[in-house]
């Protein structure tokens, strides 16, 4: 593409954001993240959407609306921006990620102002069930899923013992209890002796450099220790993302730890720190990245032992639920169908597979239509996909408590 030598910096700008349309977009979608510093991954997809269909400044149909970073103190602000938005008449589709404190507050004004928008949200951080009553559909990571597909693939790595490591913060949370729960479950029905570790919470006293060093110290005493004299295979999980570094180190730097996957599945999520790896020039490329990340592990002696998720579970629901948004406003997807959903996830992550199924209410045993709960296929670095998607789980684990 030429620019006349007059072209504005500010023409420029706008040619650069985005594809430029002939003819307006006929609807908006807009898409509310936190910033970069706060999450790089959703940043991404924002990026690909509007790369895709344009900026509404532009005469696309992708508006990005940025979570304050300090949003626990700034609630007000983050309702009002998403408010506002009902003051655009083309604006048909509003994505949320994560879904933080005031988002449900939001969403009930909105459908009381427009409600012929839809209203999609990922990972509620407050109660799910208020979040999903006020929105069209909910996605979130599948915690009782994975409370089983990830000791079954330790398992199938070779451990002998499952070390789930959190605070009690954490074992307050509904969704991070009730994993743990299932996990403990599905240690006992695959043979696999469980045991729980506690660590700082890294919004304690001890702030994050002190949880991660904890762990640093901790982590080469905990491998020995289960690992036994015969040095065993021994996995560990934590459920904070600062852990996850420390852990991910000191699992790479042994002989006989297995780490399956982050809680937060995202390959940004300690590796980089972990393995010493800069992938400013890969960002926004999974692949790439996960190239990059699988080298490092195996140059360590670590193949066949760590894992993660091919795609970041922030990026894949941000890109996916915009697509989603998309093609139910033109008719060409329904919104609650599970295949609709796939395939609009699948469209961001190809070559990697999910499955998932509707959250179900551990104390009434009923399955909430709108709130889905979803989980990608667990790649193993030096070795490959492990096929959980497949797997059929037993339907026990969906009631565990």
């Amino acid at each position: 593409m030429r620019f006349h030598p007059k072209a504005t910096a500010a023409a420029l700008a706008l040619l650069l954001s985005g594809a430029v349309f002939a003819q307006p977009a006929k609807f908006h979608i807009a898409v509310c993240t936190a910033s970069v510093a706060q999450g790089e991954d959703s940043t991404r997809a924002v990026e690909q959407l509007m790369k895709e269909y344009g900026t509404v400044a532009n005469g696309g149909m992708i508006i990005k609306v940025v979570v304050p970073d300090d949003f626990m103190s700034q609630q007000e602000t983050l309702i009002s921006n998403l408010v506002a938005l009902t003051e655009d008449p083309l604006m048909k589709v509003i994505v949320t990620n994560n879904m933080f404190p005031g988002t449900g507050e939001a969403y009930k004004r909105i459908r009381a102002k427009r409600p012929d928008i839809l209203l999609l949200g990922a990972i509620p951080l407050e109660d799910p069930l208020i979040d999903a009553k006020v929105s069209d559909l909910v996605l979130d990571i599948d915690f009782v899923s994975r409370g089983y597909t990830i000791p079954w693939s330790a398992k199938k790595l070779g451990a002998k013992t499952f070390v789930h490591i959190s605070f009690p913060r954490h074992m307050s949370l509904e969704s991070f209890g009730r994993r743990r729960a299932v996990m403990e479950q599905a240690c006992k029905d695959l043979g696999m002796k469980f045991v729980y570790m506690s660590a700082p919470d890294p919004t304690s006293d001890a702030g994050v450099a002190g949880a991660q060093q904890f762990l640093l110290e901790k982590m080469p005493q905990w491998i020995e220790q289960f690992g036994g004299p015969n040095h065993e295979p021994v996995a560990f999980f934590c459920t904070n993302d600062a852990q996850a570094e420390p852990v991910i180190k000191c699992v790479a730097a042994s002989k006989n730890a297995i780490f399956v996957e982050p809680g937060s599945a995202s390959p940004l999520l300690g590796y980089p720190g972990a393995l010493g790896l800069n992938l400013y020039a890969e960002r926004g490329n999974w692949p790439a990245i996960m190239k990059k990340i699988e080298a490092g592990v195996v140059a360590r002696g670590a193949g066949g032992r760590m894992g993660d998720w091919a795609y970041s579970s922030n990026y894949s629901f941000v890109a996916g639920l915009g697509e989603l948004g998309k093609r139910v406003v033109e008719g060409k997807a329904k919104l609650n169908n599970p295949k609709d959903i796939f395939d609009a996830l699948g469209k961001y992550s190809p070559n990697a597979s999910w499955n998932g199924s509707y959250y179900t209410d551990r104390g009434t045993g009923v399955r909430v239509k709108n709130y889905f709960l979803l989980y990608m296929d667990t790649y193993i670095f030096g070795r490959g996909y492990m096929g959980t998607t497949s797997l059929k789980i037993p339907e026990k684990y969906f009631t565990v408590k």
